[in-house]
């Protein structure tokens, strides 16, 4: 009982109001919610215990999708980025709060900012040749810099639409393999000591904010055009990649 008489009713209420709204837009932009609510989680509960309460509320949200979106998954994609996400997981949790990755967090933003000038502000449908091969590094890397940093996500919509993944398919197969990647993250947490019960409750209750705003986004999603939902797309990837700027800019300046 102690333990709830040490957290904030209000901050309980507002993860769970943000997670319906970044959840909404990441819906039906393809991802990039769980990068929003960085900054966010931040002000509520501190820059230390952002990552796993992030981690673990976006977990506790993709069921939800996986079970609306479940047959658009493309599992040929899926087959390859998943087994070196599961190990890069674990490697990243070791490495949390042990190395200072400011500088590489500047140039992912400064990639996913470029994606609006590589797709020709949403003209393009592809930007440079893809193959499956390129999603076993993407999967390891992508990992361990989504468990340290705490979402990462927008990082990987340009190797999926180059791909060929458009609308649902990209937000199934996507989700499906964060869904894995999550497990892995969530069970490195814990075993290192990272997640412990009040950060728990923070991310079940945005976890749950995170469910309702999948059902919700689903709807919006149904009736929208690819070039739509594309454009959308590329505007939260550099949304995101100026966040990550900002936010490491900042820290270092």
């Amino acid at each position: 009982m102690a333990i709830f008489e040490q957290i904030e009713i209000w901050i309980l209420i507002l993860l769970f109001i943000f997670g319906i709204i970044a959840f909404i837009l990441s819906t039906i932009s393809g991802g990039g919610g769980a990068l929003i609510l960085v900054p966010v989680l931040n002000g509520l509960i501190g820059t230390s215990q952002t990552a796993p309460v992030l981690n673990l509320g976006t977990f506790i949200g993709r069921p939800s999708r996986l079970i609306i979106f479940r047959r658009h998954i493309n599992w040929r994609v899926f087959w390859y980025y998943v087994p070196a996400a599961l190990f890069g997981a674990w490697i990243a949790a070791w490495l949390f709060s042990r190395f200072s990755i400011a500088w590489l967090q500047i140039l992912v933003g400064l990639f996913l900012i470029s994606t609006v000038f590589q797709y020709r502000f949403g003209k393009r449908e592809r930007s440079f040749n893809m193959k499956l091969w390129y999603f076993i590094p993407l999967g390891f890397i992508v990992s361990v810099l989504g468990t340290i940093i705490g979402a990462l996500g927008p990082i990987l919509n340009p190797f999926y639409l180059n791909i060929g993944l458009k609308k649902e398919e990209l937000i199934a197969t996507k989700t499906a393999n964060s869904f894995f990647m999550g497990i892995a993250q969530i069970g490195s947490y814990s075993f290192f000591g990272l997640l412990y019960t009040e950060l728990w409750i923070y991310g079940i209750s945005l976890g749950l904010g995170a469910t309702l705003g999948n059902i919700i986004g689903k709807r919006f999603l149904v009736k929208m055009k690819s070039s739509t939902f594309r454009k959308l797309l590329i505007t939260l990837m550099v949304i995101s990649g100026f966040i990550l700027l900002y936010k490491q800019l900042s820290t270092l300046l």
